[in-house]
């Protein structure tokens, strides 16, 4: 088993995906600052965060339950991704990109889970 949260491969996988959200947030309209963006921002923060804090608990089945928490992050990211384009802030070809970490960090974080699973 790995030792430290940074070595799983989800979790800097996540990183990027917030990074990436990060500077998609910096795109909206001046009136999302404290609306959908804030809270894309701290979905996508959620996603990292999430994996680190259950790896930081020492047990299968904590590590497991962050994890799901984690992964409903993801889904809320996704969501919220969807919705730019539904309210016309951003065209479909600008959350390509996140749309395909969200599916590969949700895919890695379900692997990671049927893993631990007991």
């Amino acid at each position: 088993m790995l030792q430290c949260y940074q070595d799983y491969t989800v979790w800097q996988k996540a990183m990027d995906l917030a990074e990436t959200i990060h500077m998609i947030t910096l795109r909206l309209p001046i009136e999302e600052r404290y609306g959908l963006s804030i809270q894309m921002r701290r979905a996508a923060v959620s996603v990292p965060s999430n994996i680190a804090e259950g790896r930081g608990r020492k047990s299968d089945k904590e590590f497991c339950h962050f994890l799901y928490i984690s992964r409903g992050s993801v889904f809320e990211v996704e969501t919220q991704l969807r919705l730019c384009v539904r309210f016309r802030y951003l065209e479909q070809e600008a959350i390509s990109e996140a749309m395909d970490l969200c599916k590969e960090v949700g895919k890695m974080i379900n692997s990671l889970i049927n893993k631990l699973h007991i």
